[in-house]
């Protein structure tokens, strides 16, 4: 058990990469604070975590909400901090910018950047005092360049990657571990937030094409484990990881 004693805390744990990240880690060893915005798939999770003998907390909540985020700060303070965050919560609206869909450029913003800034000044001050954490922050290969009509989401992605780089500077005083993982096209249920029918439709095209064959979420928890298995001396700062057929 490569995590025994370790706590983690994970957003957007209710699918895709949050939910796989969750049973490995916890199959690893590590106790578990999971969130997301849908309760009844987080009970669902939190119950085969507890088979695996590990403990856990539900912390239902949207990353996006200021307030929210504060009290799964608060909450896992009171347990004494935690060792992991994984800042997993994402969206991608895309369309493009010509359209104007203004409500869905805040909600990339507020999801992707927001809750990301929000989850680590929840737990990162902590970490900084005990001198010890690791941060691990789930991008896209969208931190690395751009496509038409996901120009906002892009953005998004270009600036946790940022963030994650200058966090990552910042805390190498701490003792405290940043990693940014950039993933290209990963089966999870992400393009389903994707308003736009005939983008949806042309994403899921390109993803599903003949020949293609997607990461899948286990494989991105992987490369998860990977980084926070390191000895202390290493940094795993990035992580790209793209199926074998991605050209871009």
């Amino acid at each position: 058990m490569k995590l025994l004693g370790k706590k983690a805390w994970i957003t957007g744990a209710s699918s895709g990469i949050g939910q796989a990240a969750a049973r490995l880690l916890a199959a690893e060893g590590a106790d578990l604070v999971i969130s997301a915005r849908r309760d009844d798939r987080l009970q669902q999770l939190a119950d085969e975590i507890r088979l695996l003998g590990r403990k856990v907390i539900v912390a239902t909540a949207d990353v996006s909400d200021r307030q929210a985020m504060q009290k799964v700060g608060e909450i896992i303070a009171s347990q004494d901090g935690v060792d992991i965050l994984i800042n997993n919560a994402g969206t991608m609206p895309i369309s493009p910018i010509i359209n104007g869909r203004v409500d869905e450029w805040e909600q990339m913003i507020d999801t992707n950047i927001k809750g990301v800034l929000y989850a680590i000044h929840a737990v990162y001050p902590g970490m900084a005092e005990r001198k010890q954490g690791h941060i691990v922050n789930i991008s896209s290969v969208a931190a690395r360049l751009t496509y038409p009509s996901a120009g906002v989401y892009a953005g998004t992605k270009h600036a946790v990657r940022a963030i994650s780089d200058t966090l990552r500077k910042e805390a190498i005083r701490y003792g405290v571990r940043v990693t940014d993982i950039q993933p290209g096209a990963v089966d999870t249920e992400l393009p389903d937030s994707i308003v736009h029918d005939k983008i949806r439709a042309a994403v899921k095209e390109n993803m599903y094409a003949e020949g293609m064959s997607n990461l899948q979420p286990e494989d991105i928890a992987n490369a998860i484990l990977y980084a926070l298995t390191q000895p202390p001396r290493v940094d795993v700062s990035e992580l790209l990881i793209r199926p074998l057929v991605q050209e871009n």
